[in-house]
């Protein structure tokens, strides 16, 4: 048998992208969410791989994943950084074809390719904003809230036509940070 077999490669798949949720410190449960691994099975590939005492260490954050829409329209600064991710995510691919229907799951529908297109969308944005301020997590819910459309969609600057995370609701037409300064 090789591991490069068909029938390994889901597994193979799973475990990579365990690996990475955990490199950007992902919650337990959200890792089960998105690669149907056992809780135990994440927490054995963690002590492997990342448990090191020093420096080295990746931390475990503890609780429950971020639920607030409105952090992402909190501040000036938040909304771009939504933005920015929205967009990263969008150029990889990352949001399916089609809004997907609400279901009881954590995460209906959702892939391997939208998972490794989320690390890469989560990697790009770190790389392009030193002192970022949206975590990794807060990136899920930010892509399962646009998926939903129930709380947040993504717009267009009337101004620009800039892409922008904005509330679903929203009166007022949606402008940029760069258009709106303008307006005053």
């Amino acid at each position: 048998m090789r591991i490069s077999d068909d029938r390994y490669s889901r597994d193979r798949l799973r475990l990579d992208l365990a690996l990475r949720f955990i490199q950007h410190e992902a919650r337990t449960r959200t890792i089960r969410s998105w690669t149907g691994l056992t809780e135990d099975r994440i927490r054995k590939l963690y002590r492997s791989y990342f448990d090191r005492t020093g420096a080295a260490a990746v931390p475990r954050p503890r609780g429950r994943s971020p639920q607030q829409a409105s952090f992402f329209t909190r501040s000036p600064r938040l909304k771009q950084e939504a933005a920015l991710l929205a967009s990263l995510c969008s150029l990889l691919g990352a949001f399916p074809p089609r809004r997907l229907p609400r279901t009881g799951l954590a995460h209906p529908g959702f892939g391997f390719a939208q998972g490794l297109a989320l690390c890469e969308a989560y990697e790009a944005y770190r790389m392009l904003i030193s002192a970022a301020h949206i975590s990794f997590e807060h990136l899920i819910y930010l892509f399962s809230a646009l998926n939903r459309g129930d709380e947040l969609r993504l717009a267009n600057c009337a101004g620009c036509g800039a892409l922008l995370v904005v509330e679903r609701m929203a009166l007022r037409e949606p402008r940029c940070l760069q258009c709106g300064s303008l307006d005053e």
